[in-house]
Parts: C-alpha cells; sequence; structure tokens
C-alpha cells in the first residue's frame, strides 16, 4: 500500500548529529536490536568512521506500527559537507520529505541554509528539527527564533529532539508520518525507476540502488537501463533493513536494491532510468543535473609500476561516485599517471585516502588547480584543466577565473577579521544580515582558487571554530592572471607550473626557487632553477657545483700549469651543463608540491 510509505532525508550542516539521529530511528522503530546497534551504524566506509563524517549516501527501510497500521519509513542519510553536495541532490530527487536538522546551540549554519533551500527547490515538505536539546547551554528557543528569521519556518512546528538520549525521537516519528505526503507512483503502471547510487561488489558485481516512481519490478524480470540502453535480468532484489535483505518485488514508492549480474562498469549512471524490456519503455526520468568539477590534480603512482592497478581502482570508485572524472596524463617528471577532477578539497582528500586504503596504491599527487577560460586571440574559449594547456601570453586575449558566492556565519564578535581575510583574498562585499543579536551572515564574492586552498580552516582559525562556510559557483570573471613555469637547467618541469595572479607571481617563484634550490642534490655542474612567465625570468636561484681540486697534484712548477688544468675543468662542466640531465628526486618534488599547496 503506497498510503503507509513514506520517504524522506536528514540534511544538515555537518556535526549537527544526522547519523546520530538515523541511529535513534533504526532503534526506536525496532528495526535493528539494542545488541546489533553501534554508533553512526549507516557510516560503513572506514573512512567515514576514522573521519567521523558521512560521505556516501546510505538508504533503510523501517516498519513502524501505528494505530493498527504498518508504515514503511524509507529514511536516506546523508552527507553534511559542502563538497557532498551532489549525493544530497541525488537523495532529495528520491523523497518526498526532508527533516531539516539544527544543532540547538549552534543554530543556522551555512550549509543548513543551502540544504534547505535544495530541498525547497524539490518541492518536498520540510520538518524544522532542532536537535541537542539535552546540552546544558542549548539555546532551542533563540535557534527557532533564527531559523524563522532565516528560512521562514514556523517555530510552533519544530520539533525538539536529543538523537543521544532518545528525547523527542517519538513525536518526530508521529510528526514524519502525519506531515510527509505518501509517493503518487502507480504499482499497475508501466515500470519506471531511478537510479540514484550503485556500488560493486567483487562477487555480485553492480548492485544498482533505485527508488521506483512508477509499476512493479519482480524477480527474474527483463529490465532495460534507458540511458545505456542494455538489457538484464533481475538476479535478486530487496531493501535495506539496514542490511541487505532479498524480497519477492518492489512497488511504486519503495526503495531498494537491484542486482543484475552486471560486470561492466560502464553499464551503470547514476541518473539512469530502469523499465521494463521491450517496445513501450516508460519515459524516461529527468536525472540529476551534471556536478560541476572544481577542483583538478594529477594522480599518479609513486613508484611508477601500479599504473594499471591505478586505474583499475579509480573505475570502481567511479561506479559510485560520478561527481569525479580522470583522464591519463603523462608527466616527464613523475611518469603515466592520471588527471581527476574534483567537487572540492575534501573530496579530493577522500578520493586519494580511498585509493590507497581500499586498492593498497601509494600516490604522489600534483598541487591542484581550478579550472579557468581563456579567450584566444581567434575569439575561440577553450577551458584549463591544467596549467600546462594555457597558452603562450601572446595567443591570449582574455583570461577568466572561476567566482563563486561564499555565504560566512558568523559571531558578531569577528565580523571584522573574517572580512580583513575575505578582503586579502580578493573578494567583493555583496551583502550583510543579521540572523539574531549574536550571529550575522556575510556574503562576498571570491576567486574559486583562493577559497579552495584554505580559506575553510583560516575562517575557522579566525573565528575560534564557530565560523561556517558554504559557497556556490557565480560564474567566470575576467583576471589579470598568468601561468607561472619552474625551470630546472634551462628545461620547463611541468608537475610545478601554476596558475596564479600576476601580483603573486614574484612571491610564488621566488619561493619555489628557493625549495627547490634547498631540495635538488648538487651535480658536477652547477644548476639554474628559474622561475618564469612566458620568456620572462622573474626569479632565480643556483645550485652550486660539486668541486675538485684538479690542482692538488701541481706542488711546483709554473702557473701556467695550473690555469690549464683549471681552464680544461671549466670546459668540461661547460659542456656537461649542455648535454647532462639534472635528477630531480621524488622527495624533492613532494617538497614543493606540499609547499604549493599551503602558498
Amino acid at each position: 500500500m503506497s498510503e503507509n510509505i513514506r520517504n524522506f532525508c536528514i540534511i544538515a550542516h555537518i556535526d549537527h548529529g544526522k547519523s546520530t539521529l538515523a541511529d535513534r530511528l533504526l532503534e526506536h522503530t525496532g528495526t535493528v536490536t539494542r545488541r546489533e546497534m553501534k554508533d553512526q551504524l549507516l557510516d560503513d566506509l572506514e573512512l567515514e568512521r576514522q573521519r567521523g563524517i558521512t560521505i556516501k549516501a546510505r538508504a533503510v527501510a523501517m516498519n513502524f506500527k501505528r494505530g493498527g497500521k504498518t508504515y514503511e519509513l524509507n529514511l536516506i542519510d546523508t552527507p553534511g559537507h559542502v563538497d557532498f553536495q551532489y549525493e544530497v541532490s541525488r537523495s532529495l530527487a528520491c523523497c518526498e520529505g526532508a527533516l531539516l536538522l539544527v544543532d540547538a546551540f549552534q543554530g543556522v549554519e551555512a550549509q543548513t541554509v543551502a540544504n534547505a533551500y535544495a530541498a525547497m527547490e524539490h518541492e518536498l515538505q520540510i520538518i524544522p528539527v532542532i536537535n541537542k536539546i539535552d546540552l546544558t547551554h542549548a539555546r532551542p528557543d533563540e535557534v527557532a527564533e533564527e531559523m524563522m528569521n532565516s528560512l521562514g519556518t514556523d517555530p510552533d512546528d519544530c520539533v525538539r529532539v536529543s538523537a543521544k538520549t532518545g528525547e523527542g525521537v517519538d513525536a518526530l516519528v508521529d510528526a514524519i508520518i502525519e506531515h510527509v505526503p505518501p509517493p503518487t507512483g502507480d504499482p499497475d503502471a508501466v515500470l519506471q525507476a531511478m537510479v540514484f547510487d550503485s556500488n560493486y561488489d567483487d562477487y555480485r558485481g553492480a548492485i544498482t540502488y533505485v527508488r521506483i516512481m512508477q509499476g512493479t519490478v519482480t524477480k527474474g524480470q527483463k529490465i532495460q537501463f534507458l540511458r545505456a540502453g542494455t538489457q538484464h535480468e533481475v538476479v535478486e532484489l530487496g531493501r535495506f533493513v539496514p542490511q541487505r535483505e532479498a524480497c519477492d518485488s518492489l512497488k511504486a514508492g519503495q526503495v531498494g536494491y537491484l542486482i543484475c549480474n552486471i560486470k561492466s562498469l560502464g553499464d551503470v549512471h547514476i541518473g539512469d532510468t530502469v523499465s521494463i524490456a521491450g517496445k513501450a519503455p516508460a519515459d524516461p526520468l529527468p536525472g540529476y543535473a551534471r556536478p560541476k568539477r572544481m577542483v583538478y590534480c594529477g594522480l599518479f603512482p609513486s613508484d611508477g609500476q601500479d599504473f594499471s592497478e591505478l586505474r583499475d581502482a579509480l573505475e570502481r570508485l567511479s561506479v559510485n561516485d560520478p561527481s569525479f572524472e580522470f583522464e591519463p596524463e603523462t608527466s616527464d617528471a613523475l611518469g603515466f599517471g592520471f588527471r581527476c577532477g574534483f567537487l572540492g578539497l575534501l573530496h579530493m582528500e577522500i578520493i586519494q585516502q580511498r585509493l590507497e586504503n581500499e586498492a593498497d596504491i601509494d600516490l604522489v599527487q600534483t598541487a591542484p588547480n581550478v579550472t579557468y577560460e581563456i579567450v584566444n586571440k581567434r575569439g575561440e574559449t577553450i577551458s584549463i584543466h591544467k596549467p600546462q594547456d594555457v597558452p603562450d601570453p601572446g595567443d591570449v586575449e582574455e583570461f577568466r577565473q572561476p567566482i563563486v558566492r561564499c555565504s560566512v556565519i558568523v559571531p558578531t564578535d569577528f565580523i571584522g577579521a573574517v572580512m580583513k581575510l575575505c578582503q586579502e583574498r580578493r573578494g567583493i562585499q555583496q551583502s550583510q544580515e543579521y540572523l539574531g543579536a549574536q550571529r550575522a551572515m556575510i556574503t562576498y564574492d571570491i576567486p574559486l582558487a583562493e577559497v579552495v586552498y584554505d580559506l575553510h580552516d583560516k575562517i575557522k582559525s579566525c573565528t575560534r571554530g564557530y565560523g561556517t562556510l558554504d559557497y556556490e559557483m557565480v560564474g567566470y570573471e575576467a583576471a589579470d592572471l598568468c601561468r607561472l613555469d619552474i625551470m630546472v637547467n634551462g628545461k620547463r618541469v611541468d608537475a610545478l607550473s601554476v596558475v596564479c595572479n600576476r601580483a603573486d607571481a614574484d612571491r610564488r617563484g621566488r619561493a619555489v626557487a628557493k625549495k627547490l634550490k634547498a631540495e635538488i642534490e648538487r651535480h658536477m655542474f652547477e644548476v639554474a632553477v628559474q622561475a618564469a612567465i612566458g620568456s620572462r625570468v622573474i626569479a632565480r636561484e643556483t645550485v652550486p657545483a660539486m668541486r675538485k681540486n684538479v690542482t692538488a697534484k701541481c706542488y711546483g712548477g709554473d702557473i701556467t700549469r695550473k690555469r690549464k688544468l683549471l681552464q680544461k675543468q671549466k670546459e668540461g662542466k661547460k659542456r656537461m651543463k649542455a648535454i647532462g640531465n639534472v635528477e630531480i628526486s621524488q622527495k624533492a618534488f613532494m617538497a614543493v608540491l606540499s609547499d604549493n599547496e599551503q602558498g
């Protein structure tokens, strides 16, 4: 009965207690016994437990009896960090309602506002929830007022709970049953299901997570993926309770999984539509907007041997995380590797750690950079994902950088410090509004390159941990940018090239040249380390040559004998410099790249 089904997700800022509330709901509905219970039950990636954050959205079905009826509550737990916004948007498309969770002490944060607007765009029924009311310094009344000021919710509608102690969870389940509308799909219509996630099992192949919009899917049925154009037989289907539990059919409105012995990773596309195989499949669903990759970096196996292993690991990861992309690239310095695109810096860090933990590959990562646009002299617009692709300065008509709108929510005492920080990063203030007596939201337009490196950490530092940041892409703007090249012995080192503002080029060039001079081992000839913009050298350091005293055996005689030996040595060094290669160790690269990221 689809009128007894409720599909909802929990959305909130990072660390406001989504995963803990999911635990209490599982416990309250009797889905998990107290013996099976453990903290953050739905965070099953090892990395999620290590870092205490949710990275992947997880679905779970809970059966709850109330008033003689059994309700099926399908919960999708979502991440809170700005980098995983794409995971949240996929979850919202599968639900009819959303619990908007706010910390009773920290109040409305930047991600809370962004997630609330996303839920409104999907026309979801929003239930405002104030969590952590058991804290001694909780201020639920003030937080309810903040939510009214910034999101327009009624303070009387706020459900007050403590996810830690379980207080108020009963009232919350009642609110979900009463306020979240049941799904509208017809179980007897032609099958139409949305693929909202997938993962790869070494024994079962690709496991596809679906929300059934219309119709019914049964075991043994022939289905087809409309976008991929492939047909498969359903070998197993079921629900998450919270582990996989097989069943015979899934009807309209239900959330579950399909196993179809799909061994080819390219056959499953997140956002695809599943329908019946044959002449009259259902219309394809709109799917999801393609995620915009903001940050690019090169990933190379550290010993140069595991290239094929790295490719297989990246393919496996891309099946259940379509928000990152990769393509092969070669570097003179680092060998064969991949150029990868990510949604943000945390996303990049998580992918790198998952590769190292799950595939056991030791990686070297180049300095991250954002996507730029260049208009050349012929009027063509080119997207630049890596500094090596930037054409010579003579062929550049206009250099554009991505601009993001940053919303920073801070206590009023720290407004000055945050404004100074944003202005140092070439930010332009757009607005400033007060959410209550103690908190304000400041909005700045800042170049993305200035945001991705360390703006979030710096805001946390200068606001003693109380400031929160959210950002969204605004567009591209022309700026005075240039490609800064590092040359060793007259040859450009492609892995160390960066795109930066012309005003910062001198400082950054000098810093990298100095660092390289300290890291490169001395050779038999002197080595010039230079930073250059186009053909103009802006900084230089020299690694001195190792000297051998060739006149040591001349213990007497005419001075011309010594001059002759010194001249011979000089010519030999000159010839060596012309034809010699400079070996730059992996350690030197790592030192400079890590320095670049902090720079």
